[in-house]
């Protein structure tokens, strides 16, 4: 059993929280990526998972032992490091045995472990090779080798694909889920790529400024944003977010109103005046025509034409609106125009910035 638990662990340098009170846990055989902007306190919270930081208070614990004071070697852990922290001197071959090295393993049992496992992951005819010698997608695959080599009871990973150009990152995020899925060894993975935390994870924790602000299915987050700064990092390009207030049955942003009166539910306790947050994903909106009941009227900004699909982007009092439009169409679209939207696909927020629940 490798479940991993992080128990209110606060990490300081000097007066600054890099994190702050931050609580998890993984399920044995989870895959969980750390998603969030730089500087958030992703990577902090994954060293101190790796022993590679100390706490400055809380506890964690894997497979139910404490491993706070732990060290690094102690812990059974394969972390794959940004620049895949390669011996540059050292054979392909003798990089991904080096983890059985250090613990001890005779040299012909290393051998073959690492012939494995550089098998399962077509790159065994490069063994005899030295890292300067191979693609940047086979050094990839070369840090990962030497993280499962010896078999750990936890994956660490620390946005290991993001020295790969964009083809060879879409291949690698591909093979590294079949990979976790296929070991099923607990793993975590940090990212401020947001397409790779949706495509990889089974929960996605999105961290702002030392905390987790939601944690949960990928889907969940995005469709239900717990936040407006969750809303506006999940999603390319982002949920439009809408400042308005509410007077009467409408919400108003300068020339902009909006019916409310179908958000009676969600409304309920919120004060005449009250400034909220309207968002509405890209792809929840379309051309809308004279007979639409829900609109957002505006100016062309900007089209962009994608091929399958088109982005177009509507001045809309002070602010932009995008849309992600499917067809034809959207290119010849000029001048004045209008979104419509199914009133069931917006999003409220509070002045707080939280998302306004059904009571």
């Amino acid at each position: 059993m490798a479940n991993v638990t992080f128990a209110s662990i606060t990490k300081q340098f000097g007066t600054v929280k890099a994190v702050d009170d931050v609580s998890f846990e993984l399920a044995d055989g989870e895959f969980v990526c750390l998603l969030g902007p730089s500087g958030c306190g992703k990577t902090t919270t994954l060293r101190m998972i790796a022993g590679l930081e100390q706490p400055t208070s809380g506890r964690i614990s894997i497979g139910g032992e404490d491993v706070t004071d732990a060290k690094p070697k102690e812990r059974d852990i394969g972390m794959v490091f940004q620049d895949y922290a390669l011996f540059p001197h050292m054979t392909i071959e003798a990089n991904i045995a080096y983890p059985l090295k250090v613990r001890g393993v005779g040299a012909r049992e290393r051998a073959a472990r690492a012939a494995e496992v550089a098998a399962s992951l077509q790159i065994d005819q490069l063994l005899a090779r030295r890292p300067g010698q191979i693609s940047g997608g086979q050094q990839q695959r070369t840090s990962l080798a030497r993280a499962v080599v010896h078999k750990p009871r936890v994956y660490l990973f620390d946005e290991p694909l993001s020295n790969l150009d964009a083809k060879l990152r879409l291949e690698a995020r591909s093979f590294l889920k079949h990979l976790q899925r296929e070991l099923g060894v607990t793993s975590i993975y940090v990212t401020h790529d947001q397409a790779e935390a949706m495509a990889l994870a089974d929960r996605v924790a999105v961290m702002d400024k030392g905390r987790i602000v939601q944690i949960g299915p990928p889907l969940e987050v995005y469709h239900r944003p717990a936040t407006t700064f969750v809303a506006n990092f999940l999603g390319s390009p982002p949920m439009n977010l809408l400042p308005v207030r509410l007077e009467g049955d409408a919400f108003h942003a300068g020339p902009l109103r909006v019916d409310a009166r179908g958000f009676a539910d969600r409304l309920r306790g919120v004060a005449e005046g009250s400034e909220l947050t309207l968002g509405l994903r890209p792809e929840h909106l379309r051309l809308g025509g004279e007979g639409d009941e829900w609109t957002v009227p505006g100016h062309v900004y900007a089209v962009e034409p994608l091929g399958p699909e088109s982005l177009v982007t509507l001045r809309v009092g002070e602010g932009l609106v995008t849309a992600r439009l499917f067809g034809d169409e959207a290119p010849q679209v000029t001048g004045d125009a209008r979104f419509a939207f199914d009133p069931k696909n917006l999003h409220l927020f509070g002045a707080d910035g939280r998302r306004i629940q059904v009571p």
